[in-house]
């Protein structure tokens, strides 16, 4: 096939069918057969100047099932009903080229698809779908029934919703009224007053989330920022320039647009998934995302998808604009909501939600695992010392090259605002007794180092309400200083929050000490009033360190 096309499979015995030529339409809408289960995308021949293809699932009701993406680099999608559970028998794929020769903007309907029987079914293939299919719809039902009772592997919760009044709500089946925004594996009776009384309302299953797009009122034709997300990360790798990777926004849906490049001398975006080459990342939230500024590589660990988990380690070159994916040695569990350090070229990956299988509750994670590049393997570092306790959505600061400082987190039900301190040099774990107001119990916070000596936690979510509230952190001290500031006021949690070098917009000071010319920024996040945030604030470093 030397002339470009893009054709589907519908069904795992179909033949290839071709839904866009060369020369012809540019948007195509095919019904899926109902007695398929499985639809595969793929695109055949150069791509010339075409720039990706955009492509979704969508059912009766027009409302999209999931989504995804056809890139000169990315040539192949697939899905299967049982990972999508709003899956009916009446599915249509939509398909539009973007770039390249448009001839043809309008939609070329396929009122039916050419379905492929086979004659001699074979029964292991059978007995494989259906067993796959029921062990995920008996996995749907307890989810469902025991949404108030389990488990932090509803690990796609997040932090919005449209809240109204609703009841505590007992264990049942029959009973789900209110949503929780972390799991539990402990009884509903447990968790009531943290969890119970939030008043939101149960968000569409997790399942149900695979590969969807947020429909924002800026999401347009011609982005010129990113859409509203949380769970997303965002990693800076110059004084000018920051990586957003990921992130899922309104009605729980993967964002579309999930890779931006973000201009800090005028705050401006660049969509950029498409400049890079080489195998994406698949859509994810709760994952991790750090450079490392010898190699100039960003390495983008774990997350999740619905009720799929990641291990998989992928890095972006930001010299070359290419990315790679590890094939690793050691073992490292699928994780979400850990916490991920940069030192001496290694990546320390603490906590974090892990899967469990079914019947019992996902859990979160109190291991630290050591991933280092230059041999491609993970390893387990002996740790001596009070070492937290599980937890996941928790912070991590590296301070003076030498300590991570872990703030905060949660462990289903309960909410955390201790402190620990990991010396690098020692690798021993120690509590560390703080004075002054500290921070409420809270996860999917925002942390941020400011200086040598302190470091700032805003935000996050305490099991009832996104926070607005901002504090200080000093080592040297070890206390707190709670922070007063009109642009950090608005409630939001899993937001992105980094400093960097930045153009002198606010004043250089002449104690280099206080790290003059330095800004915070934070993006993005819920408020769990059902809005998510596009925005980009910024603060001085300076204004900061001179508040605490």
């Amino acid at each position: 096939m030397d002339e470009f096309g893009v054709y589907a499979v519908f069904g795992v015995n179909g033949p290839p069918q071709r839904l866009l030529r060369a020369e012809g339409s540019c948007r195509v809408s095919a019904a899926v057969p109902p007695s398929v289960r499985q639809v595969v995308l793929f695109s055949s021949g150069p791509w010339g100047e075409r720039i990706c293809l955009n492509a979704e699932l969508i059912n009766a009701d027009q409302i999209p099932i999931t989504i995804g993406k056809l890139t000169p680099y990315n040539k192949c999608l697939s899905w299967e009903q049982w990972e999508e559970e709003t899956w009916t028998d009446v599915v249509t794929l939509n398909v539009s080229l973007e770039g390249g020769n448009l001839t043809n903007s309008q939609p070329e309907l396929i009122i039916a698809v050419n379905e492929y029987t086979p004659k001699n079914p074979t029964a292991p293939l059978a007995d494989r779908e259906l067993s796959s299919k029921r062990k995920r719809e008996r996995s749907a039902e307890e989810d469902d029934g025991d949404r108030m009772s389990k488990t932090r592997g509803e690990e796609n919760i997040c932090p919005n919703g449209v809240k109204e009044k609703a009841t505590p709500v007992r264990k049942g089946k029959s009973q789900v009224k209110s949503q929780k925004l972390f799991g539990t594996g402990a009884d509903a009776s447990e968790v009531k007053a943290a969890v119970n009384e939030s008043g939101v309302t149960p968000p569409q299953n997790a399942a149900r989330m695979k590969s969807r797009q947020t429909k924002t009122p800026t999401q347009t034709s011609s982005l010129v920022g990113p859409s509203g997300r949380w769970g997303q990360t965002l990693c800076p790798i110059d004084a000018q320039t920051a990586i957003l990777i990921g992130g899922q926004g309104a009605r729980m849906q993967f964002c579309k647009d999930p890779m931006w490049k973000l201009c800090t001398e005028d705050l401006s975006w660049v969509a950029a998934e498409t400049l890079a080459e080489g195998p994406t990342p698949e859509a994810r939230i709760g994952h991790s995302a750090i450079f490392d500024p010898d190699s100039k590589r960003i390495f983008v660990f774990g997350g999740s998808k619905n009720k799929k988990w990641f291990n998989d380690v992928h890095i972006l070159d930001t010299q070359s604009w290419r990315w790679t994916m590890v094939e690793a040695q050691g073992k490292v569990p699928p994780l979400a909501y850990h916490s991920c350090s940069m030192f001496r070229g290694e990546l320390f990956v603490l906590g974090g939600v892990f899967p469990r299988p079914n019947p019992e509750p996902d859990g979160c994670s109190d291991s630290l695992y050591i991933f280092n590049p230059h041999l491609s393997i993970w390893y387990q570092p002996i740790v001596t010392g009070d070492k937290p306790s599980p937890r996941s959505g928790h912070s991590a600061c590296v301070m003076q090259e030498r300590y991570i400082y872990v703030f905060g987190g949660w462990d289903t039900p309960v909410c955390y605002n201790d402190m620990f301190m990991l010396d690098l040099g020692l690798m021993e774990f120690s509590v560390v007794k703080t004075s002054g107001k500290a921070p409420s119990p809270r996860s999917w916070h925002g942390s941020a180092v400011l200086s040598e000596t302190k470091f700032l936690i805003h935000g996050g979510y305490n099991g009832n309400n996104a926070l607005s509230d901002t504090f200080v952190f000093d080592i040297d001290t070890n206390s707190w200083t709670e922070l007063k500031l009109a642009q950090l006021s608005l409630p939001r949690a899993g937001h992105s929050m980094v400093t960097m070098e930045t153009p002198d917009h606010h004043g250089y000071s002449e104690d280099s000490s206080v790290s003059a010319g330095r800004t915070l920024l934070v993006f993005g996040g819920g408020d769990n009033e059902g809005t998510f945030f596009s925005d980009v604030t910024s603060v001085s470093v300076e204004e900061l360190l001179a508040a605490a």
